[in-house]
Protein backbone atom coordinates (compact mmCIF):
# COMPACT_ATOMS: atom_id res chain seq x y z
CA UNK A 1 0.00 0.00 0.00
CA UNK A 2 2.61 2.72 0.55
CA UNK A 3 4.02 2.63 -2.93
CA UNK A 4 0.51 3.10 -4.25
CA UNK A 5 -0.08 5.68 -1.45
CA UNK A 6 3.31 7.36 -2.44
CA UNK A 7 2.29 7.46 -6.11
CA UNK A 8 -0.98 9.12 -4.94
CA UNK A 9 0.46 11.39 -3.34
CA UNK A 10 3.22 12.61 -5.93
CA UNK A 11 0.45 12.59 -8.91
CA UNK A 12 -1.80 14.38 -6.32
CA UNK A 13 1.04 17.43 -5.69
CA UNK A 14 0.87 17.45 -9.75
CA UNK A 15 -2.64 18.08 -9.91
CA UNK A 16 -2.43 20.38 -7.05
CA UNK A 17 0.19 22.34 -8.95
CA UNK A 18 -2.08 22.60 -12.16
CA UNK A 19 -5.28 23.47 -9.91
CA UNK A 20 -3.77 25.88 -7.57
CA UNK A 21 -1.93 27.78 -10.44
CA UNK A 22 -5.00 27.37 -12.69
CA UNK A 23 -7.65 28.56 -9.74
CA UNK A 24 -5.01 31.63 -8.86
CA UNK A 25 -5.85 32.53 -12.75
CA UNK A 26 -9.34 31.72 -12.79
CA UNK A 27 -10.04 33.85 -9.12
CA UNK A 28 -8.54 36.45 -11.66
CA UNK A 29 -10.31 36.24 -14.26
CA UNK A 30 -13.22 35.80 -12.81
CA UNK A 31 -12.45 39.35 -11.11
CA UNK A 32 -11.49 41.00 -14.47
CA UNK A 33 -14.39 39.82 -16.25
CA UNK A 34 -16.64 40.55 -13.32
CA UNK A 35 -15.18 44.65 -13.58
CA UNK A 36 -15.42 44.38 -17.41
CA UNK A 37 -19.29 42.74 -17.70
CA UNK A 38 -22.47 42.61 -16.13
CA UNK A 39 -24.36 39.91 -14.16
CA UNK A 40 -27.09 39.50 -17.20
CA UNK A 41 -23.90 38.53 -19.53
CA UNK A 42 -23.06 35.72 -17.06
CA UNK A 43 -26.24 35.00 -16.46
CA UNK A 44 -27.19 34.69 -20.40
CA UNK A 45 -24.21 32.85 -20.80
CA UNK A 46 -24.86 30.23 -17.75
CA UNK A 47 -27.72 29.37 -19.43
CA UNK A 48 -26.12 27.92 -22.38
CA UNK A 49 -23.60 26.39 -20.63
CA UNK A 50 -26.31 24.49 -18.03
CA UNK A 51 -27.72 23.41 -21.52
CA UNK A 52 -25.03 21.84 -22.58
CA UNK A 53 -23.88 20.09 -19.77
CA UNK A 54 -27.18 18.76 -19.35
CA UNK A 55 -27.17 17.49 -23.01
CA UNK A 56 -23.25 16.16 -22.70
CA UNK A 57 -24.59 13.90 -19.56
CA UNK A 58 -27.55 12.70 -21.37
CA UNK A 59 -25.07 11.04 -23.58
CA UNK A 60 -22.10 10.49 -21.44
CA UNK A 61 -20.17 7.50 -22.66
CA UNK A 62 -17.63 7.33 -19.61
CA UNK A 63 -15.25 5.53 -22.45
CA UNK A 64 -12.23 6.95 -20.24
CA UNK A 65 -13.55 5.19 -16.98
CA UNK A 66 -13.49 2.28 -18.83
CA UNK A 67 -10.30 2.06 -19.82
CA UNK A 68 -8.91 2.64 -16.70
CA UNK A 69 -10.58 0.24 -15.00
CA UNK A 70 -10.31 -2.26 -17.65
CA UNK A 71 -6.94 -4.71 -16.31
CA UNK A 72 -5.14 -5.09 -20.12
CA UNK A 73 -6.75 -2.36 -22.69
CA UNK A 74 -5.27 -2.95 -26.62
CA UNK A 75 -4.72 -0.38 -28.90
CA UNK A 76 -8.86 -1.18 -30.22
CA UNK A 77 -9.62 -0.31 -27.49
CA UNK A 78 -8.47 3.03 -27.37
CA UNK A 79 -9.79 3.20 -31.37
CA UNK A 80 -13.04 2.27 -30.00
CA UNK A 81 -13.46 5.01 -27.11
CA UNK A 82 -12.39 7.79 -29.92
CA UNK A 83 -15.15 6.66 -32.11
CA UNK A 84 -17.74 6.94 -29.98
CA UNK A 85 -15.97 10.03 -28.49
CA UNK A 86 -16.25 11.67 -32.13
CA UNK A 87 -19.66 10.65 -32.66
CA UNK A 88 -21.02 11.64 -29.76
CA UNK A 89 -19.65 15.32 -30.20
CA UNK A 90 -20.88 15.31 -33.91
CA UNK A 91 -24.69 13.97 -33.47
CA UNK A 92 -24.98 16.21 -30.58
CA UNK A 93 -23.34 19.19 -31.63
CA UNK A 94 -25.63 19.30 -35.07
CA UNK A 95 -28.60 18.28 -32.58
CA UNK A 96 -27.92 21.16 -30.21
CA UNK A 97 -27.20 23.74 -33.19
CA UNK A 98 -31.25 22.42 -34.83
CA UNK A 99 -32.41 23.38 -31.52
CA UNK A 100 -30.26 26.48 -30.83
CA UNK A 101 -33.97 28.80 -31.67
CA UNK A 102 -36.38 26.86 -30.06
CA UNK A 103 -34.14 27.47 -27.15
CA UNK A 104 -33.51 30.88 -27.96
CA UNK A 105 -37.64 31.35 -28.05
CA UNK A 106 -38.51 30.24 -24.77
CA UNK A 107 -36.33 32.68 -22.73
CA UNK A 108 -36.94 35.52 -24.94
CA UNK A 109 -33.80 36.06 -26.07
CA UNK A 110 -32.18 35.78 -29.87
CA UNK A 111 -28.63 36.11 -28.46
CA UNK A 112 -28.97 32.77 -26.45
CA UNK A 113 -29.26 31.15 -29.88
CA UNK A 114 -25.95 32.43 -30.82
CA UNK A 115 -24.77 31.01 -27.36
CA UNK A 116 -25.73 27.91 -28.22
CA UNK A 117 -24.29 27.54 -31.93
CA UNK A 118 -20.92 28.38 -30.35
CA UNK A 119 -21.37 26.12 -27.36
CA UNK A 120 -22.43 23.45 -30.19
CA UNK A 121 -19.33 23.73 -31.74
CA UNK A 122 -17.35 22.97 -28.36
CA UNK A 123 -18.88 20.01 -28.23
CA UNK A 124 -17.64 18.89 -31.72
CA UNK A 125 -14.25 20.03 -30.80
CA UNK A 126 -13.80 18.38 -27.43
CA UNK A 127 -15.25 15.26 -29.01
CA UNK A 128 -12.19 14.64 -31.01
CA UNK A 129 -9.65 13.99 -27.61
CA UNK A 130 -7.03 11.78 -27.08
CA UNK A 131 -8.50 8.95 -25.10
CA UNK A 132 -4.37 7.80 -23.91
CA UNK A 133 -4.87 10.68 -21.55
CA UNK A 134 -6.88 7.99 -19.40
CA UNK A 135 -4.12 5.76 -19.10
CA UNK A 136 -1.88 8.58 -17.93
CA UNK A 137 -4.56 8.55 -14.73
CA UNK A 138 -4.90 5.21 -14.99
CA UNK A 139 -1.10 4.75 -14.22
CA UNK A 140 -0.68 7.84 -11.88
CA UNK A 141 1.01 10.22 -14.49
CA UNK A 142 -0.16 13.63 -14.22
CA UNK A 143 2.39 15.79 -15.69
CA UNK A 144 0.92 16.11 -18.89
CA UNK A 145 -2.35 16.61 -17.13
CA UNK A 146 -0.15 19.86 -15.69
CA UNK A 147 0.43 20.90 -18.88
CA UNK A 148 -3.31 20.34 -20.08
CA UNK A 149 -4.82 22.37 -17.45
CA UNK A 150 -2.39 25.25 -17.27
CA UNK A 151 -1.81 25.69 -20.94
CA UNK A 152 -5.97 25.31 -21.28
CA UNK A 153 -6.60 28.13 -18.59
CA UNK A 154 -4.01 30.21 -19.54
CA UNK A 155 -5.86 30.43 -23.53
CA UNK A 156 -9.35 30.81 -21.41
CA UNK A 157 -8.22 33.85 -19.94
CA UNK A 158 -6.12 35.59 -22.77
CA UNK A 159 -9.03 35.26 -25.01
CA UNK A 160 -11.93 36.19 -22.94
CA UNK A 161 -10.31 39.38 -20.91
CA UNK A 162 -9.02 40.39 -24.56
CA UNK A 163 -12.35 40.29 -26.01
CA UNK A 164 -14.40 41.52 -22.75
CA UNK A 165 -11.83 45.01 -23.28
CA UNK A 166 -12.39 45.09 -27.16
CA UNK A 167 -16.68 44.46 -26.62
CA UNK A 168 -17.64 44.43 -23.37
CA UNK A 169 -20.02 41.43 -24.29
CA UNK A 170 -20.98 38.14 -23.38
CA UNK A 171 -18.97 37.06 -26.34
CA UNK A 172 -15.79 36.79 -24.52
CA UNK A 173 -17.22 34.14 -21.74
CA UNK A 174 -17.78 32.10 -24.88
CA UNK A 175 -14.57 33.02 -26.20
CA UNK A 176 -12.96 31.98 -23.37
CA UNK A 177 -14.90 28.23 -22.97
CA UNK A 178 -13.67 27.50 -27.14
CA UNK A 179 -10.09 28.63 -26.67
CA UNK A 180 -9.45 26.06 -23.87
CA UNK A 181 -11.46 23.26 -25.39
CA UNK A 182 -9.37 23.44 -28.85
CA UNK A 183 -6.07 23.98 -26.90
CA UNK A 184 -6.47 21.11 -25.04
CA UNK A 185 -7.49 18.75 -27.80
CA UNK A 186 -4.18 19.67 -29.75
CA UNK A 187 -1.86 19.44 -27.03
CA UNK A 188 -3.55 15.99 -26.43
CA UNK A 189 -2.06 14.55 -29.64
CA UNK A 190 1.10 16.38 -29.06
CA UNK A 191 2.07 15.18 -25.20
CA UNK A 192 0.58 11.76 -25.81
CA UNK A 193 0.97 10.82 -29.29
CA UNK A 194 -1.53 8.76 -31.00
CA UNK A 195 -2.86 7.70 -34.34
CA UNK A 196 -6.48 7.28 -34.24
CA UNK A 197 -8.74 5.41 -36.46
CA UNK A 198 -12.31 4.40 -36.48
CA UNK A 199 -13.76 1.11 -34.87
CA UNK A 200 -16.13 -0.28 -32.42
CA UNK A 201 -14.90 -3.82 -31.87
CA UNK A 202 -14.94 -3.14 -28.00
CA UNK A 203 -17.95 -1.11 -27.87
CA UNK A 204 -19.99 -3.86 -25.89
CA UNK A 205 -17.55 -4.93 -23.57
CA UNK A 206 -16.90 -1.39 -22.58
CA UNK A 207 -20.41 0.27 -22.11
CA UNK A 208 -21.42 -3.04 -20.26
CA UNK A 209 -18.79 -1.09 -17.60
CA UNK A 210 -20.10 2.62 -17.97
CA UNK A 211 -23.35 1.83 -18.61
CA UNK A 212 -24.87 2.79 -15.19
CA UNK A 213 -22.01 5.32 -14.39
CA UNK A 214 -23.28 7.25 -17.78
CA UNK A 215 -26.84 6.90 -16.60
CA UNK A 216 -25.99 8.41 -12.83
CA UNK A 217 -23.87 10.99 -14.27
CA UNK A 218 -27.18 11.89 -16.63
CA UNK A 219 -29.17 12.14 -13.46
CA UNK A 220 -26.57 13.94 -11.77
CA UNK A 221 -25.95 16.67 -13.75
CA UNK A 222 -30.07 17.19 -14.77
CA UNK A 223 -30.22 17.45 -10.60
CA UNK A 224 -27.30 20.15 -10.33
CA UNK A 225 -27.60 22.15 -13.45
CA UNK A 226 -31.69 22.46 -13.45
CA UNK A 227 -31.24 25.57 -10.74
CA UNK A 228 -29.51 27.55 -13.11
CA UNK A 229 -32.25 26.94 -15.86
CA UNK A 230 -35.00 27.69 -13.39
CA UNK A 231 -33.32 30.74 -12.15
CA UNK A 232 -32.65 31.86 -15.38
CA UNK A 233 -36.39 31.50 -16.57
CA UNK A 234 -38.03 33.02 -13.21
CA UNK A 235 -35.88 35.39 -11.55
CA UNK A 236 -34.38 36.80 -15.23
CA UNK A 237 -30.43 36.50 -15.99
CA UNK A 238 -29.44 39.29 -13.80
CA UNK A 239 -30.22 37.29 -10.73
CA UNK A 240 -28.89 34.23 -12.42
CA UNK A 241 -25.79 35.84 -13.51
CA UNK A 242 -25.36 36.57 -9.58
CA UNK A 243 -26.12 33.15 -8.30
CA UNK A 244 -23.85 31.59 -11.19
CA UNK A 245 -20.91 33.72 -10.57
CA UNK A 246 -21.42 33.19 -6.59
CA UNK A 247 -22.01 29.47 -6.90
CA UNK A 248 -18.95 29.14 -9.00
CA UNK A 249 -16.25 30.89 -6.87
CA UNK A 250 -18.41 29.26 -3.91
CA UNK A 251 -17.35 25.19 -5.38
CA UNK A 252 -13.33 26.58 -5.86
CA UNK A 253 -11.76 25.81 -2.68
CA UNK A 254 -13.52 22.52 -1.67
CA UNK A 255 -13.57 21.48 -5.23
CA UNK A 256 -10.27 21.97 -5.87
CA UNK A 257 -9.20 20.04 -2.68
CA UNK A 258 -11.04 17.19 -3.62
CA UNK A 259 -10.09 16.71 -7.64
CA UNK A 260 -6.41 15.98 -7.43
CA UNK A 261 -7.42 13.35 -4.42
CA UNK A 262 -10.47 12.02 -6.47
CA UNK A 263 -8.22 11.65 -10.03
CA UNK A 264 -5.70 9.84 -8.70
CA UNK A 265 -7.95 7.59 -5.81
CA UNK A 266 -10.32 5.94 -8.63
CA UNK A 267 -7.04 4.24 -10.35
CA UNK A 268 -5.40 3.75 -7.27
CA UNK A 269 -8.23 2.28 -5.16
CA UNK A 270 -9.30 -0.04 -8.78
CA UNK A 271 -5.73 -1.76 -8.03
CA UNK A 272 -6.48 -2.97 -4.01
CA UNK A 273 -10.59 -3.69 -5.35
CA UNK A 274 -10.11 -7.01 -4.21
CA UNK A 275 -8.51 -6.66 -0.65
CA UNK A 276 -10.59 -5.31 1.77
CA UNK A 277 -8.71 -4.39 4.33
CA UNK A 278 -6.20 -2.24 2.21
CA UNK A 279 -9.21 -0.94 0.53
CA UNK A 280 -10.61 0.43 4.33
CA UNK A 281 -7.09 1.73 4.84
CA UNK A 282 -6.21 3.39 2.07
CA UNK A 283 -9.70 5.42 1.91
CA UNK A 284 -9.37 6.25 5.59
CA UNK A 285 -6.18 7.94 5.12
CA UNK A 286 -7.83 9.84 1.99
CA UNK A 287 -10.91 10.84 3.13
CA UNK A 288 -8.85 12.23 6.88
CA UNK A 289 -6.20 14.34 4.30
CA UNK A 290 -8.78 15.52 2.31
CA UNK A 291 -11.75 16.66 5.20
CA UNK A 292 -8.49 18.50 6.58
CA UNK A 293 -7.76 20.00 3.64
CA UNK A 294 -11.60 21.36 2.38
CA UNK A 295 -12.75 22.47 6.09
CA UNK A 296 -10.14 25.69 6.02
CA UNK A 297 -10.59 26.42 2.94
CA UNK A 298 -14.32 26.20 2.55
CA UNK A 299 -14.96 28.36 5.87
CA UNK A 300 -12.05 30.97 4.89
CA UNK A 301 -13.55 32.06 1.39
CA UNK A 302 -17.04 32.53 3.40
CA UNK A 303 -15.28 34.50 5.97
CA UNK A 304 -13.97 36.69 4.05
CA UNK A 305 -17.02 37.38 0.94
CA UNK A 306 -18.09 40.26 1.51
CA UNK A 307 -14.98 42.18 1.65
CA UNK A 308 -13.19 40.09 -1.06
CA UNK A 309 -15.96 40.77 -3.64
CA UNK A 310 -16.64 44.44 -3.01
CA UNK A 311 -12.78 44.86 -3.15
CA UNK A 312 -12.34 42.48 -6.45
CA UNK A 313 -15.59 42.69 -8.28
CA UNK A 314 -17.53 46.17 -7.28
CA UNK A 315 -20.35 46.90 -5.62
CA UNK A 316 -22.42 45.56 -8.86
CA UNK A 317 -21.84 42.31 -7.51
CA UNK A 318 -22.91 42.03 -3.37
CA UNK A 319 -26.17 40.36 -4.33
CA UNK A 320 -23.63 36.93 -4.73
CA UNK A 321 -22.01 37.56 -1.37
CA UNK A 322 -24.55 35.91 0.65
CA UNK A 323 -24.88 32.52 -2.15
CA UNK A 324 -20.57 32.30 -1.57
CA UNK A 325 -20.91 32.86 2.03
CA UNK A 326 -23.33 29.47 2.45
CA UNK A 327 -23.01 27.56 0.01
CA UNK A 328 -18.55 27.56 0.50
CA UNK A 329 -19.89 25.51 3.82
CA UNK A 330 -22.37 23.40 2.42
CA UNK A 331 -19.55 22.33 -0.22
CA UNK A 332 -16.84 21.85 2.48
CA UNK A 333 -19.31 19.79 5.10
CA UNK A 334 -20.23 17.71 1.45
CA UNK A 335 -16.62 16.63 1.35
CA UNK A 336 -17.49 13.63 4.34
CA UNK A 337 -18.96 11.50 1.73
CA UNK A 338 -17.60 12.98 -1.72
CA UNK A 339 -15.41 10.24 -1.96
CA UNK A 340 -18.08 8.10 -2.53
CA UNK A 341 -18.00 8.21 -6.56
CA UNK A 342 -14.12 7.36 -6.98
CA UNK A 343 -14.71 4.57 -3.97
CA UNK A 344 -17.82 3.13 -5.89
CA UNK A 345 -16.21 2.94 -9.54
CA UNK A 346 -12.89 1.40 -8.19
CA UNK A 347 -15.27 -1.16 -6.68
CA UNK A 348 -17.37 -1.63 -9.44
CA UNK A 349 -20.58 -0.07 -7.93
CA UNK A 350 -21.62 1.78 -10.61
CA UNK A 351 -25.08 0.67 -10.00
CA UNK A 352 -25.35 2.09 -6.82
CA UNK A 353 -24.00 5.11 -7.66
CA UNK A 354 -26.79 5.48 -10.52
CA UNK A 355 -29.62 4.68 -7.45
CA UNK A 356 -27.83 7.15 -5.26
CA UNK A 357 -28.01 9.90 -8.15
CA UNK A 358 -31.70 8.89 -9.38
CA UNK A 359 -33.19 9.28 -5.34
CA UNK A 360 -31.41 12.48 -5.21
CA UNK A 361 -32.97 13.68 -8.37
CA UNK A 362 -36.29 12.84 -6.77
CA UNK A 363 -35.59 14.76 -3.10
CA UNK A 364 -33.34 17.93 -4.90
CA UNK A 365 -35.72 18.57 -7.69
CA UNK A 366 -38.69 19.04 -6.31
CA UNK A 367 -36.95 21.28 -2.57
CA UNK A 368 -34.96 23.23 -5.57
CA UNK A 369 -38.47 24.29 -7.53
CA UNK A 370 -40.52 24.60 -4.48
CA UNK A 371 -37.66 27.30 -2.54
CA UNK A 372 -37.09 29.05 -6.00
CA UNK A 373 -40.96 29.82 -6.88
CA UNK A 374 -42.14 30.50 -3.38
CA UNK A 375 -39.49 32.93 -1.97
CA UNK A 376 -37.07 33.68 -4.86
CA UNK A 377 -33.01 33.28 -4.49
CA UNK A 378 -33.51 33.16 -0.72
CA UNK A 379 -35.45 30.20 -0.62
CA UNK A 380 -32.92 28.61 -3.51
CA UNK A 381 -30.09 29.00 -1.15
CA UNK A 382 -32.38 27.69 1.86
CA UNK A 383 -33.26 24.53 -0.70
CA UNK A 384 -29.41 24.12 -1.68
CA UNK A 385 -27.80 24.35 2.24
CA UNK A 386 -31.26 21.18 3.12
CA UNK A 387 -30.63 18.96 -0.18
CA UNK A 388 -26.32 19.60 -0.11
CA UNK A 389 -26.72 18.42 3.30
CA UNK A 390 -29.20 15.35 2.56
CA UNK A 391 -26.56 14.34 -0.24
CA UNK A 392 -23.66 14.45 2.29
CA UNK A 393 -25.45 11.76 4.57
CA UNK A 394 -26.61 9.48 1.81
CA UNK A 395 -22.82 9.20 0.30
CA UNK A 396 -21.60 8.56 3.92
CA UNK A 397 -24.62 5.55 4.15
CA UNK A 398 -23.06 4.28 0.66
CA UNK A 399 -19.51 4.29 2.20
CA UNK A 400 -21.06 2.51 4.87
CA UNK A 401 -22.54 -0.27 2.83
CA UNK A 402 -19.29 -0.56 0.12
CA UNK A 403 -16.41 -0.86 3.35
CA UNK A 404 -18.28 -1.55 6.28
CA UNK A 405 -17.23 2.01 7.59
CA UNK A 406 -19.67 3.11 10.43
CA UNK A 407 -21.02 6.69 10.39
CA UNK A 408 -19.63 7.58 13.38
CA UNK A 409 -16.09 6.31 12.38
CA UNK A 410 -16.73 8.97 9.19
CA UNK A 411 -17.24 11.75 11.50
CA UNK A 412 -15.36 10.95 15.47
CA UNK A 413 -12.14 9.98 12.99
CA UNK A 414 -11.83 13.89 11.88
CA UNK A 415 -12.89 15.44 14.77
CA UNK A 416 -9.68 16.92 15.22
CA UNK A 417 -10.70 19.09 11.51
CA UNK A 418 -14.22 19.90 12.86
CA UNK A 419 -12.63 21.32 16.05
CA UNK A 420 -10.35 23.42 14.12
CA UNK A 421 -12.73 24.44 11.97
CA UNK A 422 -14.75 25.42 14.75
CA UNK A 423 -11.76 27.83 16.26
CA UNK A 424 -10.73 29.23 12.86
CA UNK A 425 -14.48 30.02 12.51
CA UNK A 426 -14.92 31.68 15.71
CA UNK A 427 -11.85 33.43 16.55
CA UNK A 428 -12.39 34.82 12.61
CA UNK A 429 -15.41 36.19 13.16
CA UNK A 430 -14.76 38.07 16.56
CA UNK A 431 -11.86 39.49 15.32
CA UNK A 432 -13.77 40.75 12.05
CA UNK A 433 -16.38 42.30 14.60
CA UNK A 434 -14.05 44.09 16.74
CA UNK A 435 -11.31 45.82 13.62
CA UNK A 436 -14.14 45.80 11.02
CA UNK A 437 -17.14 46.78 12.25
CA UNK A 438 -18.07 48.91 9.41
CA UNK A 439 -20.11 49.20 5.90
CA UNK A 440 -18.55 47.81 3.00
CA UNK A 441 -20.15 50.23 0.90
CA UNK A 442 -18.41 52.76 2.78
CA UNK A 443 -15.19 51.03 3.29
CA UNK A 444 -11.58 52.24 1.04
CA UNK A 445 -10.08 49.35 -0.82
CA UNK A 446 -7.07 49.38 1.87
CA UNK A 447 -9.97 48.81 4.41
CA UNK A 448 -11.15 45.74 2.65
CA UNK A 449 -7.54 44.33 1.23
CA UNK A 450 -6.37 44.58 5.45
CA UNK A 451 -9.64 42.92 6.22
CA UNK A 452 -9.33 40.02 4.10
CA UNK A 453 -5.74 39.47 4.25
CA UNK A 454 -5.67 39.62 8.36
CA UNK A 455 -8.85 37.37 8.25
CA UNK A 456 -7.19 34.54 6.34
CA UNK A 457 -4.05 35.02 8.07
CA UNK A 458 -5.76 34.47 11.22
CA UNK A 459 -8.27 31.79 10.11
CA UNK A 460 -5.44 29.29 8.91
CA UNK A 461 -3.65 29.94 12.47
CA UNK A 462 -6.39 28.94 14.52
CA UNK A 463 -7.08 25.88 11.84
CA UNK A 464 -4.22 24.92 12.56
CA UNK A 465 -2.82 25.51 16.06
CA UNK A 466 -5.84 23.86 16.89
CA UNK A 467 -5.99 21.01 15.00
CA UNK A 468 -2.47 20.21 16.01
CA UNK A 469 -2.59 20.92 19.53
CA UNK A 470 -5.38 18.74 19.84
CA UNK A 471 -3.30 16.13 17.73
CA UNK A 472 -0.22 16.33 20.20
CA UNK A 473 -2.50 16.24 23.22
CA UNK A 474 -3.89 12.76 22.39
CA UNK A 475 -0.97 10.96 21.47
CA UNK A 476 -0.35 11.64 18.10
CA UNK A 477 -2.52 9.08 16.50
CA UNK A 478 -2.28 8.40 12.76
CA UNK A 479 -4.23 11.12 10.84
CA UNK A 480 -3.89 13.87 8.26
CA UNK A 481 -1.70 15.68 10.49
CA UNK A 482 1.06 13.00 10.74
CA UNK A 483 0.78 12.09 6.81
CA UNK A 484 1.36 15.85 6.39
CA UNK A 485 3.99 16.08 8.19
CA UNK A 486 5.52 13.07 6.48
CA UNK A 487 4.77 15.05 3.07
CA UNK A 488 6.60 17.72 4.19
CA UNK A 489 9.91 15.91 5.50
CA UNK A 490 9.97 14.00 2.04
CA UNK A 491 9.78 17.58 0.02
CA UNK A 492 12.39 18.93 2.26
CA UNK A 493 14.69 15.56 2.16
CA UNK A 494 14.60 15.79 -1.46
CA UNK A 495 15.35 19.49 -1.83
CA UNK A 496 18.28 18.80 0.38
CA UNK A 497 19.13 16.42 -2.10
CA UNK A 498 18.96 18.80 -5.22
CA UNK A 499 20.79 21.39 -3.69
Amino acid sequence: MSSITDRMLTASAWLSGARLLTNVLAFVSTFLMARLLAPEDFGLVAIGTSIQMIALAITELSMAQALIQHRDPTENHYHTAWTMGVGRGAVLGLILALLAQPIAGIYQDARLANVIYALALGIFISGMGNPRQAMLERDLIFWQQFVLSVTGKVASIVASVALAVILRSYWALIAGVLASQIVNVVLSYVLIPFRPRFSLRHLGEMWSFSVWLSLGRAINTINWRFDQLLVGNILGQSVLGLYSVGSNLSQLPTREALAPINATLFPALSRIADEPERLYQGFRKAQSVLIYAALPLGLSLSLIAEPLITLAMGQKWLGAVPVVQVLTVVFALQTFGSMVQPLGMATGHTRLLFWRDLQMFFVRLPVIIAGTVLYGLPGLIISRVLTGLIAAGVNMVLVRRILRMSLRDQVVGNWRSLAGAMGMAGGTLAMQAWLFDIDVTQAGPGMLLAEVALSLALGFALYLGTSFLLWWAVGRPEGAEQQLLGLGGKLLRKLGRKT
